[in-house]
């Protein structure tokens, strides 16, 4: 444990949010670096800078398919006194050939397809008859099965200035420039860039393979029939969905019966595909609360290869509701750290979103202003006050307004009612020392969204 935990520990003292925060950011440190390809690097942190190895785009090409041709030889063309010119060839993309433009020709040339020599600009095929004595067309693929190096004539009807419809060779990026820099989350446009400048592989932190288990003998799978006293598992799904929106990858194990034994064998068995473990339920103090049961002392065992190994889990309480019962600490030789949620459906979602979201996101390499949600201040728009209990931080549901700058609570502060949680996008923040909050007042915002 951190430096949070040294002050004082265990049952007897209340922890706050911010310590119990500290405390995990304390022990988690980011997952070490790989060469990965590229594909497989989506979603992950990049732990250099790159540098472009060649201009984009390598060499001046054509923006339009049309003709290349010198301003000059356009220059006061009009559909009354089109500019006649001879056509010397095609130039089609990915064919650097060896056609001039002189005076008085021209090139076919297609969207790509690098600029001849001597061609200054690129004149649309919309702005010509289409050449080769042909009548007017609207596309160059009219003409792809012309053999190479065919002539003829083409009529232009307007003027075209110089480096009209090229594109510039290095007009993207120029060899030498710093393409992305290290801290970088590569999604779809920096995965394009990297392979438009050649680059395969790439140095980045992988993405934190996050286990998550439900604890509860009546937990049963959706899609199942529920027999009396049984209620469907939401949370591990709920929680595996939280960890992969955070950029986890994310395994799903469900429902783990309330049995000391079981939980352990279940927790050893995902340890070698784990970079974090949640479990959500079983951190109170009833009887059946096989979480704590299980992992009290895993860090007296004698066992240098099971769960036992690592330093052990601590259950703590927090001046925090939902969400008073948390369990941090790591297991398992490779001191893998694990939270520990409880078993109501908001207070797991509000701990993921406080708690197991930033360790996610340091494991990813993330900087420190990036591994929380954003926040904002909104003023509480609600037909009646606020109740909040003395010396706890509330975090209540809500939808934002942004424009409006407002923000309404949804449901009420229940912890189970799932169906609230599913139409907030925001939490409302009730400071420990406030008990009623009035509407009209400004309040913090978390944004979920």
């Amino acid at each position: 444990m951190s430096s949070a935990t040294t002050h004082a520990t265990g049952q007897q003292h209340v922890w706050s949010v911010a310590e119990h925060l500290e405390d995990i950011l304390d022990t988690v440190r980011p997952l070490e670096p790989i060469e990965l390809q590229l594909l497989d690097a989506q979603g992950c942190v990049l732990v250099e800078d790159i540098t472009v190895p060649v201009s984009l785009p390598p060499f001046d090409n054509s923006s339009m398919d049309g003709y290349a041709v010198r301003a000059a030889d356009v220059a006061g063309a009009s559909e009354e006194f089109p500019a006649v010119l001879t056509v010397v060839g095609d130039v089609a993309a990915g064919r650097a050939g060896l056609l001039h433009v002189g005076p008085g020709q021209a090139a076919r040339i297609m969207t790509g397809a690098p600029l001849p020599s001597g061609a200054e600009a690129v004149v649309p095929v919309e702005w010509t008859d289409g050449g080769l004595g042909e009548g007017p067309v609207s596309g160059m693929r009219a003409h792809s099965a012309a053999p190479e190096g065919a002539t003829g004539e083409v009529r232009v009807h307007r003027p075209a200035e110089a480096r009209a419809h090229v594109r510039a060779k290095g007009s993207d990026v120029k060899a030498g420039d710093r393409a992305l820099e290290a801290g970088t989350v590569l999604g779809p446009p920096q995965i394009a860039l990297l392979a438009a400048i050649g680059r395969g592989t790439v140095r980045v932190r992988p993405r934190p393979r996050v286990v998550v288990m439900s604890t509860g003998s009546e937990l049963v799978q959706p899609g199942e029939e529920l027999a009396e006293g049984e209620i469907y598992d939401s949370n591990s799904f709920a929680l595996t969905a939280a960890a992969r929106d955070a950029g986890a990858i994310a395994y799903r194990v469900g429902a783990v019966a309330d049995d000391a034994e079981t939980l352990r064998s279940t927790i050893e068995d995902q340890l070698i595909r784990a970079d974090l473990i949640v479990t959500t339920g079983g951190v109170s103090v009833g009887a059946y609360d096989v979480v704590k049961e299980a992992l009290t002392s895993v860090g007296d065992s004698e066992d240098e290869t099971g769960i036992g190994a690592g330093s052990g889990v601590e259950f703590r309480k927090l001046a925090m509701q939902p969400g008073k019962p948390q369990g941090f600490g790591t297991i398992g030789p490779e001191h893998t750290p694990l939270l520990a949620l409880p078993g109501n459906p908001v207070s797991s979602y509000v701990s993921f979103e406080l708690f197991v979201r930033p360790a996610v996101r340091t494991l990813m390499g993330l900087p420190a202003a990036d591994i929380h949600r954003p926040s904002a201040r909104a003023v509480l728009k609600t037909g009646k006050a606020i109740g909040s209990p003395a010396g706890r931080r509330q975090f209540l549901r809500g939808t934002y307004d942004a424009e409006a700058g407002t923000v309404t609570p949804v449901g009420g502060s229940g912890s189970h009612l799932v169906a609230a949680l599913a139409h907030a996008d925001a939490l409302i923040v009730v400071p420990e020392k406030t008990t009623s909050v009035e509407p009209g007042t400004e309040v913090d915002v978390v944004l979920l969204g």
